[in-house]
């Protein structure tokens, strides 16, 4: 087991000082003539929005490849990117694609319509393949034969699983003859001869994405913002992680999910929620040095500057059912693997650069094991008007090592909020603001104002509520599967009056933030002091 105390000193996320701000808006959500956003110029052009009007952050979610629902919380792939967000302009611009080939398809400037836009997001990255297969921009053949060997840790696994779901008509893995999903030596290497082209063709897709992904955090570190991206504690059940690396999950001799990751009745839910996803066998994680879920961050941060760690309670102990159980009832809480997971990623990558999505049923463990690792929390101004003066979520309880939301990804936006707000808390949330009843235009605004007043070291609100759309945008149009992630801004939206009002907000709530910052932790022994208390070991 790794000892925490030969871990280096934690270096802090933010300085005791730091006050600073941004934007959430996913990537696909950008404007875009292709129907969906991507990694090209007009994430360009929001970066260089971002710090017109004095952000330094935007968190831009770029989670993995989606699959249910267009979701990609429960995607194909916790290390790959969205193969979606590939730019045709940058592939224009690589000699891969000529303008003409991206033309005579019309989409929606407001909506994803994923029917669409896959098939034809297909088509051109098969004819770039195929042009670059038959002799175009040579020059990228070491770059890529490059990434090929540093991501093969998890790319070589991804790309054959892409392919055999392919082969298999896109059916649960499985369902696949017994010798693939039981990864029989045999098989795996006749799939490898018989696949070679289609894998080496998806390989070449998280080489173009990441190449600009990349390209596109050092635009936006010269500009003095950094960007946010989110990793979800759980993975797929169909996924190449739980297909190439079953030892790390608790599984049956059929690769079946013993026990499914959930949450246990609550308030709202009296038989609780049964989320499907399996659950880790933290025993075999651990004896391996946690080097799995390590790389899992390494993936990450080849794109973005900060992980934000979706259902952080989860380090701690997580709610298990179960497989094939009526409900969550009879789900238990199981211990995490602690402050000791965190001492070996912190050995690796030399500090922590996490947000925890410290959210929902939080209880003593995971508050202690926050402390421990010094991570900054989330707090939700959505969530802070029920009457109670103690609510987390209210300004005045904040710590400084906190970033506060407005709202996030998958709540309402702030207004449609507001609109469907029950009486009591209606009331709540307008007496707190000292005035009468108010109208929900009001409610965004008046948010955003709470937010970068606090003294929270980060304060972030997702585009919707800084424009003050309504009836609500919907980022994931929660509960309703065929709006999720489909919302997208228009380039007009993207120049209007609210960034003139966010430049005043931001320079009267003094949020500069700190322009250095991503530089400073490059070099943390020189440029910045760590803190003095290293992390103690915890949990199991």
């Amino acid at each position: 087991m790794i000892d925490p105390d030969d871990s280096p000193e934690n270096i802090p996320l933010f300085p005791a000082d730091y006050r600073g701000s941004g934007l959430l808006l996913p990537v696909t959500s950008l404007p875009s003539p292709y129907g969906i956003g991507d990694v090209g110029p007009a994430a360009f052009d929001w970066i260089d929005r971002l710090q017109a009007s004095g952000q330094n952050w935007w968190q831009a979610i770029l989670l993995g490849p989606p699959a249910y629902g267009s979701a990609p919380y429960q995607g194909s792939s916790s290390f790959a990117a969205n193969w979606l967000s590939i730019s045709p302009d940058f592939l224009i611009q690589d000699e891969l694609l000529r303008t003409a080939d991206c033309q005579g398809c019309s989409f929606s400037s407001t909506f994803i319509d994923y029917d669409v836009v896959v098939p034809f997001k297909h088509y051109l990255l098969d004819l770039a393949w195929a042009n670059y297969s038959a002799g175009a921009r040579p020059e990228l053949k070491d770059d890529f034969e490059r990434f090929r060997r540093e991501h093969a840790y998890w790319l070589d696994d991804h790309a054959l699983f892409r392919a055999l779901k392919a082969k298999f008509g896109g059916v649960h893995y499985l369902e696949w003859p017994p010798e693939f999903v039981l990864r029989a030596p045999a098989a795996m290497e006749q799939a490898r001869r018989e696949l070679a082209a289609l894998i080496d063709k998806i390989a070449f897709a998280q080489f173009l994405l990441f190449r600009r992904a990349q390209g596109l955090k050092d635009y936006a570190r010269e500009r003095g913002v950094q960007l946010i991206g989110d990793l979800p504690f759980f993975v797929a059940a169909d996924s190449s992680d739980v297909w190439a690396r079953p030892e790390y999950f608790l599984l049956d001799e059929n690769r079946r999910p013993r026990l499914v990751a959930g949450a246990p009745p609550d308030g709202l839910n009296s038989l609780g929620q049964v989320w499907g996803n399996p659950v880790y066998n933290w025993d075999a994680l651990r004896e391996d040095g946690y080097q799995w879920f390590i790389g899992r961050f390494r993936a990450a941060l080849a794109q973005v500057d900060v992980v934000r760690l979706d259902h952080f309670r989860g380090f701690a102990a997580a709610w298990q059912v179960p497989a094939g159980a009526p409900s969550a009832r009879c789900g238990q809480w199981v211990p995490g693997p602690g402050a000791a997971f965190f001492a070996a990623v912190q050995k690796e990558l030399g500090w922590l650069p996490f947000i925890a999505e410290d959210l929902g049923m939080i209880t003593a463990d995971v508050w202690h094991l926050l402390d421990q690792i010094e991570s900054p929390g989330t707090r939700v101004l959505q969530l802070a008007f029920d009457g109670h003066s103690d609510n987390p979520h209210l300004p005045e309880n904040y710590v400084v090592n906190t970033v506060a939301y407005t709202a996030t990804h998958d709540i309402p936006s702030t207004r449609g909020w507001c609109e469907k707000l029950p009486s009591h808390q209606r009331r709540s949330l307008w007496q707190y603001l000292r005035r009468p009843e108010g109208d929900p235009a009001d409610a965004a605004p008046s948010l955003m104002r709470l937010a970068w007043a606090s003294r929270a070291a980060l304060a972030m609100a997702p585009l919707p509520d800084l424009l003050n759309l309504a009836p609500d945008p919907g980022v994931t149009a929660l509960g309703v599967a065929v709006g999720r992630w489909r919302w997208r801004a228009t380039a007009e939206m993207l120049n209007g009056h609210a960034f003139d009002w966010l430049t005043q907000l931001t320079k009267s709530a003094k949020r500069a933030g700190s322009p250095d910052r991503a530089q400073a932790r490059e070099k943390p022994n020189e440029q910045q002091q760590p803190c003095q208390s290293g992390i103690a070991q915890s949990g199991s």
